[in-house]
């Protein structure tokens, strides 16, 4: 059966209401700007997001959580969003902060069936209230749960109509892993090719892993914040 769907639209067209979603990119580096829009034009609530960052206002997560969308972010960098904070503060969101290694772990240890993990990150900090630490060889460790989700969304640069995926420099640092952890992964591309178009040895991540794949359109590729070198 094929794996290629026409549009954003037919590809989230399943995603119900309290759906926990893994939502690629790092940043605004890498999201799927147009599965993002047409969670937002379907309307769906009570979402949980995985995802590295919340988005900015107006832009990215951002949009859902204008609408209310979400009712939990599991997120590592949320600073970029003055809305998060707003409904953070008055109790309409739930937010579960997560180191960004950790969260990146909780997420490929998922995907690889592995259910939990130590980490020496968070230990004597509120990350690690209510979860066991132990000591290895003089050093404590928290206990960390992996992470999974009911769909992985998640943008990349190149893919094929059998899934898969190639990831152009800082989109490959979450989006690997939202495609592991995500039960249903679909994934948006600039460019879809053929089958058999790549060098098996420049894939990043093999289509066993997607399960939906579309050619999307119209990318804004936006940065949170663009600083400048002075000039000499």
């Amino acid at each position: 059966m094929s794996k290629v769907v026409k549009s954003a639209i037919e590809a989230v067209q399943d995603i119900p209401d309290g759906a926990t979603l893994a939502i690629g990119g790092f940043g605004l580096c890498g999201i799927p700007e147009n599965s993002i829009a047409a969670l937002v034009e379907k309307g769906i609530k009570n979402l949980t997001c995985i995802s590295n960052n919340a988005g900015v206002d107006g832009f990215g997560i951002g949009l859902m959580l204008e609408r209310r969308q979400v009712k939990k972010m599991i997120s590592s960098y949320v600073g970029e969003n003055k809305l998060f904070e707003q409904i953070l503060l008055s109790g309409e969101l739930e937010v579960e902060l997560t180191p960004q290694g950790t969260l990146a772990e909780k997420l490929r240890a998922g995907g690889a069936g592995i259910p939990a993990f130590f980490t020496p990150t968070g230990v004597g900090t509120l990350v690690a209230e209510g979860k066991e630490v132990r000591e290895f060889d003089g050093r404590k460790y928290v206990l960390e749960r992996a992470l999974t989700a009911d769909f992985g969304i998640v943008k990349a640069w190149k893919g094929d109509t059998m899934g898969n995926l190639i990831f152009r420099r800082t989109a490959a640092n979450f989006n690997p892993m939202c495609a592991m952890a995500g039960r249903i992964t679909i994934a948006e591309v600039e460019e879809l090719v053929p089958a058999g178009t790549f060098d098996p040895d420049q894939i990043h991540l093999p289509g066993i892993y997607v399960k939906r794949i579309f050619q999307g359109k119209n990318y804004q590729k936006r940065i949170e914040r663009r600083t400048l070198r002075a000039s000499h």
